[in-house]
């Protein structure tokens, strides 16, 4: 089995490496109820170093309503150079046309901002052209097996599905809440064609890359970091577009690596990383 990833205690110990963080929110930046203080300065820091720091988030919302969110978190906007969502990447897909204009929405209310501009007609289900799954209705008391009739008929009318956030799960505060990845999930797993736009798929990467030209900088990819919780989105995608990872393991992953968040055991970290066959370059037990 392979070693663990190098445990580091704070970005600042590998900062001079590199140019450019591609940095995730939820369990990194915020816990869906908060800026986490220390994450908030270590970004801070990295760009007074001259480094730029770019929010990318699986956020099915586009980037402005993003940013709303952070303000209304308690993250400051001199911590971030730009956000990235993956509904930024979705939204150019649909209105690019590769969706069709009958759209079926599986969502929330609060996902409402993912439609707005486009040119695109919500239909029921039998007269779609295609589903866009932005996530489930009320996260906070439904589960994906509420929608398994609804997918099931969406199968069987063979109607793609536009998954506008990969995450599978996401902690608010102490509770856990099922996202949109977990329908797609499903629905591939009945046959159906699910496709995803943020992170660990390409577009996402490549709109990071296009957003640090447009403000002068061009790192080389060996001086940019992706840093998250997630080692099946945020880490898995960083190391298929060969850029280094730095995994936060007190976020999503916490329980499974060690009984102290803030200690991550090194043989369940290896246990963990071989199991899901992906190879964070770091490790820290949270953004700081």
């Amino acid at each position: 089995m392979p070693d663990a990833p190098p445990i580091i205690d704070s970005l600042a110990q590998i900062a001079d490496r590199y140019d450019a963080l591609l940095c995730d929110l939820w369990g990194c930046l915020h816990d869906g109820t908060r800026a986490h203080d220390a994450a908030v300065a270590a970004l801070r820091d990295f760009r007074a170093r001259g480094g730029r720091v770019i929010l990318m988030t699986n956020a099915p919302r586009p980037s402005s309503a993003v940013i709303a969110q952070l303000d209304r978190l308690g993250a400051p906007r001199d911590c971030y150079d730009g956000v990235l969502s993956s509904g930024d990447v979705a939204r150019a897909a649909v209105e690019a046309g590769e969706w069709g204009r009958k759209v079926h929405h599986i969502g929330a209310p609060k996902d409402e901002p993912f439609f707005e501009g486009l040119d695109v007609e919500r239909v029921p289900l039998d007269q779609a052209e295609s589903v866009i799954c932005t996530g489930l209705r009320d996260d906070l008391t439904e589960t994906p097996e509420m929608y398994r009739d609804i997918l099931r008929e969406a199968q069987l009318r063979r109607l793609p599905m536009l998954c506008a956030n990969p995450d599978v799960v996401v902690d608010m505060g102490d509770k856990r809440l099922w996202c949109a990845g977990a329908l797609a999930r499903d629905y591939a797993a009945m046959g159906g064609r699910a496709t995803g736009y943020g992170k660990p798929h390409a577009p996402i990467y490549d709109a990071a890359r296009r957003m640090l030209a447009e403000m002068g900088a061009q790192p080389d990819d060996s001086r940019i970091l992706c840093i998250g919780d997630g080692i099946a989105t945020d880490i898995a995608g960083g190391v298929a577009e060969d850029l280094d990872t730095l995994f936060v393991t007190g976020g999503i992953a916490a329980a499974e690596l060690g009984a102290d968040p803030d200690r991550p055991e090194p043989e369940r970290l290896a246990r963990f990383c071989a199991r899901h066959r992906v190879s964070p370059r770091w490790a820290i037990a949270r953004l700081r």
